[in-house]
């Protein structure tokens, strides 16, 4: 999985499961007014092992794993990510229930009379369960939550003063055009073919005169993502084609509607339905 496509809430929800798993080996309650000897942890108790920390755990690796999969990829017709979700809120409601009553139906059967209280063990693992579900919940709504965890790369670019290398990677680069000669046919970047050149003046049309061109015409130009970002069909198919990565120039050949037509650098054409924060070249 690259690293580069998780969010700062993602990391929120590594940090709460991490605290979990943590928390699931200290002592579960506390004597009140004396010492107690063998406190259990939560492995000592099925019911509170399963319905907090394994299920906040499980939780987290299921938000993270969504972000790994393909968009939209489901499993028993439900998104990983939604699936993740519920259990997180899951382990938050179990856990509070936990740190009300730490010994449960034991309290009374062996007549400790409200000596226990909370240890350590469940009031942390309150803490990272409300901190994982809150994180769930919250970063497909917060800007600031679904911001990039690591920052991405920039493109590279030419040394000052230098002129851009030819190929695929560089915005502009371009063929030396002979003194007094005529300029040879471009070739096209990707597929090594030459690229079409415009119809000499006058050509198929009365009169010698060229037509102006469209000032709202599309010019292809280089970009870069700040984040990966899927290439979906041109058909508009929901299953993604490639991913773009930060640090590689991208060659956007037509606009449709809010997005691009992209071209990789094996040849494939794709949708990129998201185009916020792209770096022109």
């Amino acid at each position: 999985m690259n690293i580069r496509s998780l969010t700062r809430g993602d990391g929120v929800v590594i940090g709460a499961a991490v605290l979990l798993f943590i928390a699931s080996f200290l002592d579960t309650f506390d004597c009140k007014g004396g010492s107690c000897d063998n406190v259990p942890n939560a492995w000592d108790n099925g019911n509170l092992i399963m319905s907090v920390y394994l299920a906040g755990i499980i939780a987290a690796g299921l938000i993270i794993a969504s972000r790994a999969l393909p968009e939209g990829k489901k499993v028993a017709g439900l998104e990983l990510a939604q699936v993740g979700v519920a259990f997180a809120i899951f382990a938050a409601w179990s856990s509070l229930g936990a740190i009300f009553d730490p010994a449960g139906s034991f309290d009374d059967l062996l007549g400790l009379g409200g000596d226990l209280s909370s240890g350590v063990g469940l009031i942390l693992g309150l803490i990272a369960a409300l901190a994982l579900a809150g994180a769930a919940v919250a970063t497909p709504l917060v800007p600031a939550l679904k911001a990039p965890l690591v920052g991405a790369p920039r493109p590279q670019v030419p040394p000052y003063g230098g002129q851009p290398q030819g190929g695929y990677g560089y915005p502009g680069a371009q063929q030396q055009q002979p003194y007094g000669g005529q300029q040879p046919p471009q070739q096209n970047l990707f597929g090594g073919q030459a690229a079409p050149q415009p119809p000499p003046a006058g050509a198929g049309q009365p009169g010698p005169a060229p037509q102006a061109a469209n000032p709202g015409e599309f010019s292809p130009f280089w970009f870069a993502v700040p984040v990966p970002r899927p290439l979906y069909p041109e058909d508009g198919s929901p299953t993604p084609i490639a991913e773009l990565a930060p640090g590689t120039w991208y060659l956007a050949v037509e606009q449709r509607g809010p997005g691009l037509i992209a071209q990789t650098q094996d040849g494939r054409r794709g949708m990129l339905q998201d185009t916020t924060g792209i770096q022109r070249g």
